[in-house]
C-alpha cells in the first residue's frame, strides 16, 4: 500500500510540473535575425569607411600642397586642373562609397565596397586616371592600393578560405569586365554579378532584414554618416565651383601694365610738347578703348558665369537637402510599417499561445482530478474485493 501511494504521489507531481511548463508563453515577433557572419560584415563595412575618407582627403590634400609648393618655388600659376581633380576623386569616391556601404544586405554591402576598392587602384594604376595629377600621380596610385588591400585582408579574417579565394576570383574579373571611366566614379553595383557567379536566385540573396533593434541600428548609422559628410561634400562643390568662376589673373595684369605704359607715355609727350595734345588724345582714345572694352567684356562674362555657378550651386544644396528629407521620410515610414506588422504578428502569437495553454490545462485538470478522486476510490473496491475473497 504504502508502494502504491508513493507512486501515485510521483505521478500526480509529474503531471502538475508539465502543467505549470505550458505556462512558459513565447512571444515570437516572426522575424529572422541576421546570422553572426553577416553582423560583422556590416560593422566590418561600417569601420571600414571612417579609413576610406581618411585616405582619399589626405591624399588629395597632399597632392594640391604638393603642387602649391611647387608653384611657388618656380614662380608660377597653380596648375588649376590638379586642384580640380583633387576636389572630383574626393566628392566622387565618397558618394560612391555610401552607395556601396548602405545596401540592404550586409553581403551586398561587403562584395560591392571590395570591388570599388580594387575598381579606384586599377582606375589610378593603370586605367583612364592614370595620369591625372601629373608627377603627383604616384599618391593617388599607391593610397588607394593600400585601401584595396586593407580591405582585402580584413575581409580574409572572417570568410572561410574556399569563400574567400572565390571572392577574390570574382573580383578580379570584375575589375577587368568593369572599369570605372572617370572621377564621377559612376558605376553599378557589384552584388549581381556576384549573384550570378556565385549561382544564386535573387530570391534567396536576402533572406532577412534582421530584428526591430537591427534595423533601427542600420538606420542610426546611415544618419550619422550622412550628417558628418553631406557638409563636406557640399563644401568640396563649392570649392570646386569657385574654383573655376576666378577671374584671369594674367589677362588682368597685361591689361593695368599696358595701360600704365601708356598712361606714362603721355605724361613724357605732355612734357615735351604741348603742341601734340590733340594728337596724343587721338591716339590714346584709340588705344585705350579696345582695351577698356575687352577689360569689360572679360568682366562681365565672368560675373555672368559666377551668377550661374551660384545659382547652380544653390540648386545642388537644394537637391541634396530635399534627397536627404525623403530618405528620412522613407526609412521613417517604413520602419514604422515594421513595427506595426511585428506587433500584429506579436499579438497573433500569444492568443494563440494562450489558447493552446488554455486547452492543454483543462485536460491536465481533467486528468488530475480523475487521478486524485476516481484512483483512490477504484483501488479502494478493489482491495475490498480481495479482502472478502481471503477471507472467504
Amino acid at each position: 500500500m504504502h508502494t502504491l501511494w508513493r507512486i501515485l504521489t510521483v505521478g500526480v507531481l509529474v503531471l502538475a510540473s508539465a502543467g505549470c511548463s505550458l505556462l512558459q508563453i513565447k512571444l515570437e515577433s516572426g522575424i529572422e535575425p541576421l546570422p553572426q557572419e553577416q553582423l560583422n560584415m556590416r560593422v566590418f563595412s561600417r569601420d571600414f569607411s571612417n579609413v576610406f575618407y581618411s585616405g582619399v582627403e589626405n591624399a588629395a590634400d597632399r597632392i594640391v600642397a604638393l603642387e602649391r609648393d611647387a608653384a611657388a618655388q618656380a614662380n608660377r600659376p597653380v596648375d588649376i586642373m590638379i586642384e580640380s581633380r583633387a576636389l572630383m576623386w574626393k566628392i566622387g569616391a565618397e558618394q560612391a562609397l555610401q552607395r556601396s556601404i548602405f545596401q540592404a544586405s550586409p553581403i551586398a554591402s561587403m562584395v560591392d565596397t571590395w570591388a570599388l576598392t580594387a575598381q579606384m587602384a586599377a582606375f589610378f594604376d593603370h586605367g583612364a586616371g592614370a595620369e591625372l595629377f601629373g608627377p603627383y600621380q604616384a599618391i593617388a596610385v599607391q593610397t588607394s592600393q593600400a585601401l584595396a588591400r586593407e580591405f582585402e585582408t580584413t575581409a580574409k579574417g572572417f570568410l572561410s578560405r574556399a569563400d574567400y579565394q572565390s571572392h577574390q576570383t570574382f573580383i578580379q574579373d570584375y575589375v577587368v569586365a568593369n572599369p570605372i571611366a572617370d572621377l564621377t566614379f559612376a558605376r553599378l553595383s557589384a552584388f549581381q554579378g556576384w549573384l550570378d557567379f556565385r549561382g544564386i536566385s535573387e530570391l534567396e540573396a536576402v533572406t532577412t532584414f534582421g530584428t526591430v533593434p537591427e534595423v533601427m541600428s542600420d538606420i542610426s548609422d546611415r544618419m550619422a554618416m550622412m550628417s558628418e559628410q553631406t557638409p563636406k561634400i557640399l563644401g568640396w562643390k563649392a570649392q570646386l565651383y569657385a574654383l573655376h568662376a576666378n577671374l584671369n589673373a594674367d589677362e588682368v595684369q597685361r591689361t593695368l601694365a599696358d595701360i600704365s605704359e601708356t598712361s606714362r607715355q603721355f605724361q613724357q609727350l605732355m612734357a615735351q610738347s604741348p603742341e601734340m595734345m590733340q594728337t596724343l588724345a587721338v591716339d590714346l582714345n584709340r588705344e585705350l578703348t579696345p582695351l577698356l572694352e575687352r577689360l569689360s567684356e572679360v568682366t562681365d562674362d565672368k560675373l555672368a558665369q559666377l551668377s550661374a555657378e551660384r545659382q547652380a550651386l544653390v540648386l545642388v544644396v537644394r537637391s541634396e537637402r530635399q534627397a536627404l528629407e525623403e530618405m528620412v521620410t522613407r526609412e521613417r515610414m517604413a520602419a514604422a510599417a515594421d513595427l506595426d506588422a511585428i506587433a500584429q504578428q506579436a499579438v497573433e502569437k500569444v492568443f494563440e499561445q494562450i489558447g493552446v495553454t488554455l486547452k492543454s490545462l483543462i485536460l491536465y485538470f481533467v486528468l488530475f482530478v480523475l487521478v486524485i478522486f476516481f484512483a483512490p476510490l477504484g483501488l479502494g473496491v478493489w482491495l475490498g474485493k480481495r479482502m472478502a475473497v481471503r477471507a472467504s
